[in-house]
């Protein structure tokens, strides 16, 4: 018999049970819960009578609606004040436990779960938020759900889920200074397209990969959903078990050599198949910048945006009108265009390696003038840590404002929005129309890409500061 992929091991693992040209019964060892997809599940689960079947396994966090300044004061937006107390209600009624705002372990749900240990290798996570593909990073099977799909994990701990398709993307060799694992998983979109991992769940592997810090490998797998693919995951080494390590939820004692034992048969065996395969070379990436109205729309920094008779006959509408959102024209170059927006946060980009990055490259700059900067932490932890790394302090005599933590100007649905028209060079996972607010023009980049262009105020090559 052929070996097994990574993915197979945990799925099989995990399988309750098998449907007949159906899908399979999943159990699930953690479910994530925020503000925005879970009060129908909750009320779903009120109008039948029952609780939260194993609320051991549920922690929630308010991230989407939460302001980024004042915390300490009542929500000022009606519908967000309703949601987070919301959760905060149902909650207490259910046993889940929770950081609330305010709450030394509040933050982005995605940064909040691997920081406190909840997050470990082998298992299945679910979220009602398409970015759950984070967790990945640590060799889980993690994906976001609907707000059905909440409620069944809910009421059972397990979920109704069709067997995906294997991917392997392979990424050999060194980046280049300047060149981030944001860089690096744009540049695999660009070439794969928003569509190209559709069916698929996706395994990073490599020396490139393998190179990352968890942080990098974090944002590698956050952003596999954006080629389409069902979630993406790396297998956990060395790295990720000293990450884990002495976390708040992490087994202890003799629970943890178990554990670690166990973590350490979670690869991919030699002779395992995937049902699709590509290999991508370090060397071959530089800075990326997206120029259009999805992640796939993306280039290297230096190079121009595509002339429209490299593009597919079917799809030059399309592109044109993407362009036409963004105020651009095919062949321009991107290096010195005008940017009036700075975000570095998300669940993307939102770690303490992310704001440590922005800070060391501003140091001893200041911001461009005319140009609206938002610094936000993805939770309490990494904006404490970046207090007393000396971040804050590096931040404010470049011009810049370390905010609370919040998903922010990742998407409009909170009070940082991006104005129309404006350009915002955004660290986050999305750049659709009106993502970051009504007719706001989104770049995304990498924290050390949003740096140069912080302090230039137009688009700049990092590796030239």
């Amino acid at each position: 018999m052929a070996g097994k992929t990574l993915f197979d091991k945990i799925w099989d693992m995990h399988e309750v049970k098998t449907i007949e040209d159906g899908p399979s019964v999943l159990y699930i060892d953690r479910h994530l819960v925020h503000e925005v997809t879970s009060p129908q599940a909750f009320a779903g689960l009120k109008d039948r009578g029952i609780k939260v079947f194993r609320p051991q396994n549920t922690f929630a966090t308010p991230d989407h609606n939460i302001p980024t300044i004042n915390q300490h004061l009542p929500i000022a937006d009606e519908v967000s004040r309703f949601q987070v107390d919301t959760l905060t209600k149902n909650c207490e009624e259910n046993n889940v436990t929770l950081f609330g705002l305010g709450h030394p372990k509040n933050g982005v749900v995605h940064v909040v779960g691997p920081e406190n240990g909840i997050t470990q290798p082998g298992m299945t996570i679910v979220c009602g938020d398409s970015h759950t593909s984070t967790h990945g990073a640590f060799g889980s099977i993690a994906f976001g759900i609907g707000t059905s799909e909440v409620e069944m994990v809910l009421s059972t701990q397990c979920i109704m889920q069709p067997r995906p398709k294997t991917m392997k993307i392979n990424i050999e060799g060194e980046l280049e200074e300047g060149v981030t694992a944001k860089d690096l998983v744009l540049y695999v979109i660009s070439k794969l397209t928003t569509g190209g991992g559709t069916g698929y769940f996706v395994e990073f592997a490599g020396s490139a990969i393998r190179n990352l810090s968890m942080e990098g490998r974090m944002t590698v797998c956050n952003m596999s959903i954006e080629m389409g693919a069902r979630g993406g995951l790396i297998a956990p080494d060395e790295k990720t078990i000293e990450y884990v390590k002495g976390r708040e939820y992490a087994p202890q004692g003799a629970d943890w050599d178990t554990a670690v034992a166990k973590w350490k048969e979670l690869y991919t065996d030699a002779d395992a198949v995937f049902d699709k395969e590509y290999n991508f070379a370090a060397a071959d990436i530089e800075p990326m910048i997206t120029y259009g109205t999805n992640p796939g729309m993306g280039i290297g920094i230096t190079q121009n945006i595509p002339a429209l008779e490299t593009v597919e006959e079917s799809s030059q509408t399309t592109y044109l009108k993407s362009l036409e959102y963004m105020g651009y024209a095919p062949g321009e170059a991107m290096i010195g265009k005008k940017i009036d927006w700075v975000f570095v946060g998300s669940c993307t980009n939102g770690r303490i390696e992310d704001i440590r990055a922005f800070a060391n490259a501003v140091k001893g700059k200041k911001k461009a003038e005319g140009v609206t900067a938002w610094i936000v932490p993805g939770s309490h932890q990494v904006e404490d840590q970046a207090i007393a790394e000396g971040l804050k302090d590096i931040l404010e005599e470049a011009g810049f404002e370390l905010r609370q933590p919040g998903c922010s100007a990742c998407l409009a649905m909170n009070d940082d929005k991006v104005p129309a028209g404006k350009y915002s060079v955004s660290t986050s996972n999305r750049n659709f129309e009106g993502r970051q607010g009504p007719g706001a023009r989104t770049l995304l980049a990498s924290p050390l890409t949003a740096a140069a262009c912080a302090v230039t105020g137009v688009i700049t090559d990092p590796r030239t500061l």
